[in-house]
């Protein structure tokens, strides 16, 4: 873990994101489901497209401003962290787990990456 994540990886999360953003604006009958099984009440679900469109533009600006890559994805980690205890605690099955799972794997690795990786930028001070 001694490298930043990269602006393309960050560009790929962010296309990600942004996807997973529209499909819960439409939504996708797979993502109204998960919603069903998890709880969420209905009123509160407008707010998943905000949140992810948010992370999708963090992620995006994070390329260029890696403090802001930081930031997003130790709330994305967050996030899922989140999402994985929704579906433990209706004991959802492991298939409908998995990507929140997955997620919260990946998200939670690059930003542990981003705050270990050393900055290019930055001088060396002693």
């Amino acid at each position: 873990m001694s490298r930043k994540p990269s602006p393309k990886t960050l560009a790929a999360f962010a296309a990600l994101q942004a996807a997973d953003a529209v499909a819960c604006a439409i939504p996708v009958k797979a993502i109204a489901e998960a919603f069903d099984r998890v709880e969420v009440p209905v009123k509160y679900r407008w707010l998943f497209p905000v949140v992810k469109g948010a992370s999708a533009a963090g992620l995006a600006l994070g390329a260029k401003f890696p403090p802001v890559a930081r930031l997003t994805l130790a709330l994305l980690t967050v996030y899922f962290v989140a999402a994985v205890g929704s579906h433990v605690r209706v004991r959802d099955s492991i298939p409908n787990s998995a990507a929140a799972a997955v997620l919260l794997g990946t998200y939670g690795y690059l930003a542990a990456q981003s705050f270990v990786a050393k900055d290019e930028a930055a001088p060396v001070t002693r």
